[in-house]
């Protein structure tokens, strides 16, 4: 049952902020929706965003400055939590990279996580089914975007479920996790000690797996004051594999920009015209 926290008349769409008990994560999960004034007339273009360590479902939609631009587009937009609450696991709070606010929108294997952290069935299946259902979200046009941790979900779940996602973009992504110190806490604790299983949720070591999967190209910004950028999100080594793929990537790299919502919201314009021209076409 889908419950209805707050919603909020947001240029001349509406703002919404929802509850509802997961099947997938086994916990209640919230997630935010922008409706766009264009859905009045029928369904529209679904844009989910994954936000990135510690952030909530209310990060994207407050910080982000989107719903704008979304409205003059019709571009529904969808932002989950980024991990389950309240499971009740020993440490899962200690560390602000892992655990709560940090469920790298995959599916852990490994007790004790393996019961409740299914962020990547959660995103791609559960969330999206429900969307589809309860709001006027066209299933023929969906994309799927995403900063830092949510960036490499994004990349992730776009080339892991092709059939499903037709546009992907990334802000400042971890863009190959099993190589930097965030994605080896995170796959050592959520999928065990052999590496080879971390492939599935690297996006370059995907990537390199495929030919041209995304023709009408994938967008990345990156900002090149980013604290993180030479240690934890590695975009040199993706676009390595985009180019041994034969895919279209446009890497954008930002003097002067750092890892936060101040860079984001800089280039977000130019990331839903990038999805809208795909998803419209």
């Amino acid at each position: 049952m889908l419950e209805l926290l707050s919603d909020h008349g947001c240029f001349g769409g509406v703002q919404g902020f929802y509850k509802h008990d997961s099947r997938e994560i086994g916990l209640p999960m919230r997630f935010s929706v922008f409706v766009p004034p264009q859905a009045k007339e029928g369904p529209v273009p679904v844009l989910f965003y994954l936000a990135g360590l510690t952030c909530t479902e209310e990060t994207f939609m407050i910080k982000g400055g989107a719903q704008r631009v979304a409205a003059e587009l019709g571009v529904m937009l969808v932002a989950p939590d980024t991990s389950p609450r309240g499971a009740g696991i020993p440490g899962e709070s200690d560390s602000w990279d892992f655990g709560v606010g940090a469920g790298f929108y995959l599916d852990a294997t490994q007790e004790p996580w393996s019961k409740h952290y299914r962020m990547g069935s959660y995103v791609a299946q559960e969330l999206l089914q429900l969307v589809l259902a309860e709001f006027p979200a066209d299933v023929a046009r969906v994309g799927i975007f995403g900063h830092s941790m949510g960036g490499h979900g994004a990349l992730t779940l776009a080339l892991r479920h092709r059939n499903v996602f037709r546009s992907v973009s990334a802000f400042a992504p971890i863009a190959a996790p099993s190589q930097c110190p965030w994605g080896e806490k995170a796959f050592g604790n959520y999928l065990g000690s052999d590496r080879a299983a971390w492939l599935q949720y690297d996006a370059s070591a995907l990537m390199q797996q495929l030919q041209t999967p995304f023709p009408q190209g994938i967008l990345i910004d990156q900002g090149l004051g980013d604290k993180f950028l030479e240690q934890q999100l590695l975009p040199q080594a993706f676009e390595a594999a985009c180019a041994q793929a034969k895919q279209p990537l446009t890497l954008r790299r930002h003097e002067g920009y750092d890892h936060g919502y101040y860079f984001i919201s800089t280039f977000m314009e130019d990331h839903l015209r990038f999805h809208h021209r795909i998803l419209s076409a």
